[in-house]
């Protein structure tokens, strides 16, 4: 790490190319990424935190109407260098990380999803996954409903376990969509065809790689859904 504590020498990767199907209704004509908040695209508060703690260099992985996101962004926002990986046909979460390999030049990588938002110290969440000598790091976030996402089962050191489906309704420690790896795990991703890292690469890891889960008190908030887009107006108003 940094001197200063910052992520500086950790590029940053943001899941930006999904179709928004379920936020269509909302926002019809843009990516979920470019989701006005306050008169502001939703992605630039995703980015905000990346330059608050200290990152230099951004690759977008883009996909639905990437030029839209290209056009809005350009190549640097708050001195951070924005790069763009365009897919031609949807790969999945694991399969755009994998497209996007030869644009990875850091030993490790901040992987963001790019339609959710969580207050994670990412500064502490970077000593953790050096002092435990992670491979990957997810960090998670409780919720009073995890019945959209699921829940992460992890010891008391922190080591993932295993996840839950999205069947139950009772609160847990959620998938805050946050991940700090090591580059070389991307390798391991089948390329040109359509991945999954929640359902394909994560349960693959879990039992051959130092995998971790960072827990967060931070306010998380995901805009997949109407509802939920609905709520981000208040949720950024502090």
């Amino acid at each position: 790490m940094d001197r200063d504590g910052s992520l500086s020498d950790v590029q940053a990767v943001v899941l930006a190319g999904g179709l928004g199907t379920r936020l269509r209704a909302a926002v019809a004509d843009r990516p979920k990424v470019l989701a006005p908040i306050h008169g502001r695209p939703w992605v630039t508060f995703l980015l905000n935190q990346l330059a608050d703690a200290g990152v230099r260099h951004v690759v977008m992985l883009t996909g639905f109407k990437a030029d839209q996101v290209q056009n809005a962004l350009g190549d640097d926002y708050r001195g951070m260098r924005l790069v763009y990986a365009q897919e031609s046909t949807p790969l999945g979460t694991a399969g755009a990380v994998r497209a996007a390999l030869p644009l990875l030049t850091s030993p490790a990588i901040l992987l963001l999803n790019g339609d959710s938002y969580c207050a994670a110290d990412l500064a502490d969440l970077r000593e953790f996954h050096g002092r435990r000598e992670a491979d990957l790091t997810i960090v998670v976030a409780r919720s009073p409903d995890a019945s959209r996402f699921g829940t992460v089962r992890a010891q008391e050191d922190g080591r993932v376990v295993g996840f839950e489906e999205k069947t139950q309704s009772a609160g847990g420690w959620i998938n805050a969509g946050i991940y700090l790896l090591a580059t070389t795990l991307i390798a391991e991703i089948a390329p040109h065809r359509h991945v999954s890292l929640e359902k394909e690469m994560f349960p693959a890891w879990i039992a051959r790689k130092a995998f971790y889960a960072f827990h967060t008190d931070g306010r998380f908030l995901d805009i997949g859904t109407p509802e939920s887009y609905a709520q981000a107006t208040a949720f950024f108003e502090s």
